[in-house]
């Protein structure tokens, strides 16, 4: 959960700038939380206390206004029983991360990932890029390996991952749409070596970078199950007392406790 997490506050930075470099500085004076941590931390808190999705986004969602969530998500936000609005963008598998970790088997991701965007992304292509997203990570918490990965999301999910991410770069743009981002995501991380690498890829595609972060970066942190120390403490310092508590809660309760021992081997701030 916590990769999901840095990976929003890094890419907050260069969201929508459509800029190509990935030797880019991870944090900046503008780097912070967004609401793909908010949500992601709703989703933690309702599998932590119980109750509904729906009733736990909207309240923590609530609580932190003005965090860049879309037109329809804030109407929603503001009057929900206008009922789920047939999105397919990405706002549905930037929240599922704590699903990946916290799941026992394969029908619990599928039908949770499913449960945890319902009240608003219920498009298709909503629904399937957030149990793409949440499978991505359950199969690498269960150790397998990324070619497994890439084989069971191709064939599940009917996603092009054979692409590298030098493919995707020149030609890629900002797009929030599931099906144009959530792949470009995952090869993100099926085209790295370790967590690092795989959020600067998605630096490098200039896309809707923080959203593609959080999405690469829980897959990352399943599959490696190590983050530099340096990365978990500037993102630390940017989250909030009770976003801090709910990360910690949640690890402690799924036995989460990812490597630091790594160190950050591109530029970490632009100080």
């Amino acid at each position: 959960m916590i990769g999901a997490i840095i990976g929003d506050v890094i890419g907050s930075t260069y969201e929508s700038l459509g800029q190509k470099r990935y030797d880019v500085p991870l944090f900046t004076q503008w780097s912070k939380f967004t609401d793909d941590t908010v949500v992601t931390a709703a989703v933690a808190r309702c599998l932590l206390e119980g109750g509904s999705y729906k009733d736990h986004i909207i309240e923590l969602c609530r609580r932190y206004p003005q965090r860049g969530y879309g037109q329809s998500f804030e109407r929603w936000l503001v009057n929900p029983e206008i009922g789920p609005y047939n999105s397919w963008g990405n706002g549905a598998a930037m929240r599922v991360s704590p699903i990946g970790f916290a799941a026992d088997t394969e029908a619990f991701v599928l039908d949770h990932a499913a449960q945890s965007v319902a009240m608003s992304h219920n498009h298709p292509q909503g629904v399937k890029g957030a149990q793409a997203t949440a499978l991505a990570i359950f199969l690498a918490r269960q150790g397998e390996s990324r070619e497994t990965i890439r084989t069971c999301l191709e064939q599940r999910f009917n996603y092009d991952l054979q692409r590298e991410v030098s493919d995707i770069r020149p030609d890629y743009t900002f797009d929030v749409a599931c099906e144009k981002s959530v792949p470009e995501a995952i090869i993100c991380f099926l085209d790295a070596g370790d967590y690092e690498t795989t959020i600067r890829n998605v630096l490098s595609l200039g896309g809707d970078t923080d959203t593609m972060a959080c999405i690469a970066g829980g897959i990352a942190q399943a599959y490696w199950n190590c983050i530099p120390a340096a990365l978990i403490e500037q993102t630390q310092t940017r989250l909030s007392e009770e976003l801090l508590n709910i990360v910690e809660c949640f690890n402690t309760r799924y036995n989460i406790a990812p490597d630091t021992t790594i160190a950050v081997h591109g530029a970490l701030t632009d100080d």
